[in-house]
């Protein structure tokens, strides 16, 4: 991302590939930004399969998973909502999909979403940008 890239959800840009670098392209198509949370996993703030962390500022986002009980999950790099359209879902969606996992979460169903995760990946299925 460039410098003056505003500190928002992504959703929240008019255009997002304004604000990228071809590199970062190329990282973030092939999900290499998330390589840094492995870190997070190891220290116990993270889990692999969880919710993707709000940023700071997504107030609304944290509103919808504090009614939807979904905040009391740690974390994670990938997750439900993740394999099942990443930047494609509303917050709405993205929450409804939380919460499925928070009700259905197995150590069967993780396996199932790390495995999804990594042919989502490959083919860049549902990333914008």
């Amino acid at each position: 991302m460039r410098k003056d890239t505003p500190n928002v959800a992504t959703h929240l840009l008019g255009d997002p590939t304004m604000y990228l670098l071809k590199i970062g392209g190329v990282i973030r198509k092939l999900s290499l930004d998330e390589l840094p949370n492995l870190i997070n996993v190891v220290k116990g703030d993270m889990v692999f399969v969880g919710p993707r962390p709000a940023l700071y500022n997504q107030d609304d986002l944290m509103k919808l998973r504090v009614a939807a009980r979904v905040d009391r999950l740690k974390p994670g790099i990938t997750g439900w909502a993740q394999v099942n359209g990443r930047d494609e879902l509303s917050l709405e969606e993205k929450v409804r999909f939380e919460k499925e996992y928070l009700i259905r979460k197995s150590f069967l169903f993780d396996i199932k979403i790390i495995l999804m995760t990594f042919t989502n990946v490959l083919t860049s299925k549902g990333i914008k940008h």
